[in-house]
This record gives C-alpha cells, structure tokens and sequence, in this order.
C-alpha cells in the first residue's frame, strides 16, 4: 500500500526565479537540483522536512511539445492552472508581516476561520499558496 506523499509537483517558468522566491522569501532549502538534459529536475523542502518536496518543474520536454509548454505558461500566468499549496505555521499574523517585507504578493489578508487564521498569496508565476494558523484541539 501507499506510505506517503514524498512529491508534490507544481510548474514553474523560470526555476532560477523558483529558486529565489521559494528559498530565499519562503525559507525552503533546495534538496536536489540535477540536469537531466532536456530537463532540470529541482525540488525544494521545507527544513526539517526532507521526506516532504516540492518539485518546482519547467513545462516542456521531455514531458510536452513547446506548443503545449506555452499553453500550460499561459494558464500559469493566469492564475488558471491548477497549482495549489497549503502550509501551515505557528502563528498566521508574523507570517503574513515576514513575508510582506520581504515583497510577496499577498492576495489574501489573513482571515479567522473555523479551523484557524489563513491568508493566500501567489508566487511570482501566479501559482496559489495558503498559509495557515491551525486551530489547536
């Protein structure tokens, strides 16, 4: 049977930019960058968590046409393709003010809710995140 999720794929335009806005304004560590030739696998985890990636991935070969990899950069931008994270943290208003000072695009002001305080933001390709507060018990 599954044991877990150890990947968690998203697309990503430039991974270079990836690289500066998951690691140097969201505080993930690269865990493997490797050229494969056609394609550069990078992903990136949380510290402490290396059993929990995130592969930041180009659209194109080897696995779609340039023609496809342009459609899929244009929903991207849009906001429109599908690329969603959730992560959780201890305490959703310094959160929000870090990662405010640090230039993020917040699209969403933290807001309680019945499981917590959350707030959204988008990376720098229009990818969502959301970052919680989790209610204790």
């Amino acid at each position: 049977m599954l044991t877990a999720i150890t990947i968690t794929q998203i697309y990503v335009p430039d991974q270079d930019q990836a690289l500066d806005f998951y690691v140097g304004k969201l505080g993930f560590e690269v865990q493997s960058d490797m050229d494969f030739g056609p394609m550069r696998w990078l992903t990136v985890n949380l510290p402490g968590q290396p059993d929990r990636a995130v592969l930041l991935e180009k659209p194109g070969a080897p696995s779609m046409s340039e023609e496809t990899a342009a459609q899929v950069r244009e929903a991207i931008a849009k906001g429109v393709a599908g690329g969603h994270l959730f992560f959780a943290c201890d305490d959703a208003y310094k959160t929000h003010a870090e990662l405010k000072a640090k230039g993020v695009e917040i699209t969403e002001e933290p807001v309680d809710q019945p499981y917590g305080i959350d707030f959204g933001l988008r990376d720098p390709f229009g990818n969502h995140i959301r970052i919680a507060q989790m209610k204790q018990g």
